[in-house]
């Protein structure tokens, strides 16, 4: 009994070993590979890097916090596809800049003001709104409508990323919108706040910070998964190692998995701390 008992203490010891192993390893391979985030709606998917992410969650959050339709989202989306790769370019065609590759010579604002994401896309939406039924004629007929470009089905190419991303990144499509981060930098509380508050203004509740994690209450769940998904985007520079919302949460490895117990009336956000 005795050597039966040292047995299984071994066994014990050496589960426990091998859990944390792999724990260490898992998190080892994380930092290795390539960090991107991904939008999966139905058949509808896109592919993004972390920089492209984060201008695609700040273009639908200041659709979502504007009160248009998701329609309007995949029209903007689409079109910052189309002219930057949703990269906020300081260059382009004579003097284009910036996500929608705006022009100052043509009274969209100053060269600083259209490298300004949330300036940018302000104008963006104060034309298409300008736009008689753009919320029922083709995507790339309203993203012209707008840009005026040279090549006026350009737009129609980038329809589905577009729409996977707008599905998911306004809260129509829970859990859709998913990021792998390798690393993050300690976050703060304040920073994290201010940018809630900011872009998603009287659409949510003040939010309350406790150590390192701030809870943020929402009035629905659309609202709320886009919330969620809006920050996993910006996960990596605002140094987010975990979101948790309506029984899920996701994590720096990438996938939204189902948690117990987690009210559907607010959203969580864990911050990365020096260990992370």
């Amino acid at each position: 009994m005795k050597r039966l008992g040292a047995t299984l203490v071994v066994l014990v010891l050496l589960g426990a070993a091998a859990t944390i192993g792999w724990q260490h390893l898992h998190a080892k391979v994380r930092t290795l590979l390539p960090d991107e985030c991904v939008a999966k709606v139905g058949d509808l998917r896109a592919d993004l890097d972390v920089e492209q992410a984060q201008n695609a969650g700040l273009i639908t959050a200041i659709a979502v916090r504007r009160g248009l339709p998701p329609r309007a989202a995949t029209i903007a989306l689409a079109t910052a596809f189309q002219e930057s790769k949703l990269y906020n370019l300081d260059y382009g065609d004579r003097d284009s800049v910036g996500l929608f590759q705006q022009r100052p010579s043509q009274g969209w604002g100053t060269r600083k003001q259209l490298r300004d994401p949330v300036y940018a896309t302000g104008r963006f939406y104060d034309a298409l709104v300008q736009v008689d039924g753009f919320e029922t004629m083709r995507i790339t007929e309203a993203a012209q409508r707008v840009q005026r470009s040279g090549f006026p089905e350009a737009y129609a190419a980038h329809e589905p990323a577009a729409r996977a991303l707008a599905s998911s990144l306004t809260g129509r499509s829970p859990h859709a919108f998913t990021c792998r981060i390798g690393s993050t930098e300690p976050g703060r509380s304040a920073v994290v706040s201010s940018e809630v508050t900011g872009v998603f203004g009287a659409l949510v509740s003040t939010p309350v910070a406790n150590g390192r994690t701030v809870t943020v209450g929402v009035p629905d769940r659309t609202t709320g998964w886009a919330l969620a998904h809006y920050v996993v985007a910006q996960a990596g520079r605002l140094g987010i190692r975990r979101v948790s919302y309506a029984g899920r949460a996701w994590a720096l490895d990438e996938t939204w998995k189902q948690e117990d117990g987690r009210a559907a009336g607010r959203v969580r956000i864990d911050l990365a701390g020096p260990k992370d």
